[in-house]
C-alpha cells in the first residue's frame, strides 16, 4: 500500500508527499530494527543471567570439592608418614594402628566434577555470556587443568595400594573399610570434610588376626619404598593445590563466600 501511494505521488510529482512517505518508511524500518535489537538484547541478558546462576552453583560445588580434596590428601599423607615412622622405629605403633595408618595411606579421593554448565558454554561458544570475569576465568582455569585427574590417577595407581591389598587378608581389609574407612561428607558440608578419614577407630578383630596381618604387611620388602613414593606424591599434590594453584583456590573461596 505504501509503495502504491509512493508511486502515485511520484507520478503527480508531489515531492513533499514522496519525502514524507520516504521518512515514514525509513522510520518504520528503524523502529523495527530497534525493537528486534531490544528483544535480542533482552533475551541475551536473560540467557546470561541463567548461565551465570548455573555456573556459580557449579563453582560453589567445585570450591567445596577442592577443599575436600586438600583435607583428604592431608589425612592420607598423615597415614603414610605415620606408617613410615613406625617402620623406621621413629614412632612405634601398635599392630592395629599400623594397619589403620597403612590402609589410609592407600586411599584416594576423586569427586565428580560440576562442569556441565561450563561444557555447554564452551560447546555453544557462549562462554562470553559470563560477564563476571572472576567467575569466567576461574571456571576456565579449573576445568582445563589436569591437576585433579593426575592426583586421582596417582592415588589409584599407587604401588602401596597394590602391596596392601595383596598382603593383608580380606577379612582385615573388610574391617578396615567398615570401621576406619571414609566418613560420608554431604555436598557443601565443610565441617564434615575435616577428619573424614583421619579419626579414631578400632578394627574389632581378634589380637592374633591383627598381629598376623601386620606381620604379613611389614614383611613386604617393597613397602617402605612404596610408602615413600606415596608420601612424596601427596606432598606435591597438596603443594600444587594450595600454592601453585593459589589464585584458583582463592577465587573458588571467594565465589563460595568463604573469604573474610
Amino acid at each position: 500500500m505504501i509503495l502504491r501511494r509512493l508511486s502515485d505521488h511520484v507520478k503527480h510529482q508531489n515531492w513533499f508527499a514522496v519525502g514524507l512517505d520516504f521518512v515514514i518508511v525509513v522510520t518504520g524500518v528503524f523502529i523495527g530494527l530497534q525493537v528486534s535489537n531490544w528483544n535480542d538484547s533482552r533475551e541475551t541478558r536473560q540467557r546470561a543471567a541463567v548461565f551465570s546462576e548455573r555456573l556459580t552453583a557449579d563453582m560453589r560445588y567445585e570450591a567445596w570439592a577442592y577443599e575436600y580434596l586438600i583435607a583428604y590428601n592431608k589425612d592420607v599423607r598423615t597415614g603414610a608418614k605415620a606408617t613410615l615412622d613406625a617402620l623406621s622405629g621413629t614412632t612405634p605403633l601398635s599392630d592395629e594402628q599400623f594397619l589403620i595408618n597403612a590402609y589410609r595411606a592407600t586411599q584416594y579421593k576423586y569427586n565428580d566434577r560440576g562442569r556441565a554448565t561450563y561444557d555447554e558454554l564452551i560447546s555453544t561458544g557462549d562462554i562470553g555470556l559470563i560477564y563476571d570475569e572472576n567467575l569466567r576465568t576461574t571456571a576456565i582455569s579449573l576445568f582445563t587443568t589436569t591437576l585433579i585427574d593426575v592426583i586421582a590417577d596417582e592415588g589409584r595407581g599407587a604401588p602401596v595400594r597394590e602391596i596392601f591389598r595383596r598382603r593383608v587378608p580380606a577379612d582385615v581389609q573388610h574391617a578396615l573399610l567398615e570401621n576406619c574407612g571414609d566418613r560420608f561428607a554431604a555436598t557443601g558440608d565443610y565441617d564434615a570434610i575435616t577428619g573424614s578419614l583421619a579419626y579414631p577407630c578400632e578394627l574389632g578383630l581378634a589380637p592374633g588376626d591383627i598381629a598376623a596381618a601386620a606381620t604379613l604387611l611389614r614383611a613386604d620388602t617393597g613397602l617402605v619404598e612404596a610408602l615413600q613414593i606415596r608420601f612424596a606424591d601427596l606432598e606435591t599434590a597438596i603443594q600444587d593445590l594450595e600454592k601453585v594453584n593459589a589464585q584458583v583456590f582463592m577465587n573458588l573461596r571467594t565465589i563460595a563466600g568463604r573469604t573474610p
